[in-house]
């Protein structure tokens, strides 16, 4: 029997293409030959990324990677005009977070942000600068409806936070159709974009709620007594440590948004160990394990580098220290394509050399040619 496995997507901006990497090596390198791929989860832009590679599996393409690559490359900007907005937005965006340029908080919903917004994005095409317009460009609306409600793997997991409730939301697969509106919802920057209203509540970005969700991964009522993972593959694009104590505006900004992003991740996996220690202390009785189809602890990845080892412990994949250190906070918008390359290329390096590991820890075959 292949292990069953869980693929949790962290957001994070433009720096999620790092996933669109990881998942062209999976595909490249054969992953559901050895491996059951019975949930995906994802926050903000690691939602659309988990979205992506859900909505491939659901249509037996292949490669299965090749839908979210074409979107984070039609994503970039391309033409002349692209370019010099973008590279106008990153710009204001060091200048304010230095401390050189004064900022202005406007909400995004007003009618001078919008008009501000259309007239500098005057003759740039809709795919580069609307959301929606881009995800409909890659996403059959008709196939999608058809999909309907899904109980058979893979499940998709999105997470996002409810502005008015305050609870934090998982759009399920299992339970309900999944809809454009929840991929909107999950990435709604409250600084970006105004709030997403779905019926009569409203949402925010998913960050608020869990980045990404974990704890619903072994949740019966969201995935299904038998999709449970063995284990649980976290792609993680938020640094844990860091080098130096931050002063600038913007380095402790960018520290600010990889703490928040980290938090609830951190919190999941926690609450898992508990039960895994559990599991191997035999709190659980067997007929209850076997409801679940658990036969021993789910293996996850540490939370920070220095904690005990524990037998059910793998990797996580996440940048290279060369990579994430050269990061900043105006890299999360940047969409140049050298940048959005370079984080493919990283992502894909990183995706082959963690499949290579768990190969080796899961059966005698020798480990993948580079």
């Amino acid at each position: 029997m292949k292990p069953k496995v869980a693929i949790a997507c962290q957001g994070g901006g433009s720096q999620t293409a790092f996933t669109a990497g990881v998942f062209k090596a999976l595909a490249e390198n054969n992953v559901q030959d050895h491996f059951n791929i019975v949930s995906i989860s994802g926050t903000s832009g690691g939602a659309i990324c988990g979205f992506m590679l859900w909505y491939a599996l659901k249509h037996g393409e292949k490669p299965f990677c090749k839908r979210v690559l074409d979107f984070w490359n039609d994503n970039t900007a391309q033409t002349y005009q692209e370019r010099l907005f973008n590279d106008s937005v990153i710009h204001s965006l060091y200048l304010t977070g230095k401390g050189l340029m004064p900022q202005y908080n406007v909400s995004p919903s007003s009618p001078v942000a919008r008009s501000s917004f259309s007239v500098a994005t005057l003759g740039i095409r809709n795919e580069f600068t609307d959301l929606r317009t881009l995800l409909e460009t890659h996403i059959d609306a008709d196939q999608l409806a058809a999909l309907g409600q899904q109980t058979e793997p893979p499940i998709l997991i999105i997470g996002a936070c409810n502005v008015l409730t305050g609870r934090l939301h998982k759009f399920s697969s299992y339970l309900e159709p999944i809809k454009i509106d929840y991929l909107l919802a999950s990435a709604c920057v409250p600084s970006i974009f105004p709030a997403v209203s779905i019926g009569e509540m409203a949402y925010w970005d998913g960050l608020f709620s869990d980045n990404p969700p974990i704890s619903t991964l072994i949740d019966p009522r969201f995935v299904g007594a038998r999709n449970i993972p063995n284990e649980i593959w976290v792609i993680k694009i938020n640094p844990t440590t860091a080098d130096e104590i931050p002063v600038a505006p913007d380095d402790i900004l960018d520290r600010h948004n990889e703490l928040t992003g980290n938090i609830s991740l951190f919190h999941s996996l926690r609450q898992i160990e508990r039960i895994n220690d559990f599991i191997v202390a035999g709190a659980f009785k067997d007929e209850f394990l076997a409801e679940f189809d658990i036969k021993e602890p789910i293996k996850i990845p540490r939370s920070f580098p220095d904690d005990p080892d524990a037998p059910y412990h793998i990797p996580r994949i996440e940048m290279s220290v060369e990579l994430a250190k050269s990061l900043n906070y105006e890299s999360k918008l940047d969409r140049c394509p050298e940048h959005i390359a370079r984080l493919v290329q990283d992502g894909e390096e990183q995706g082959r050399r963690f499949l290579e590991s768990r190969l080796k820890q899961t059966s005698s075959r020798p480990p993948m040619d580079p």
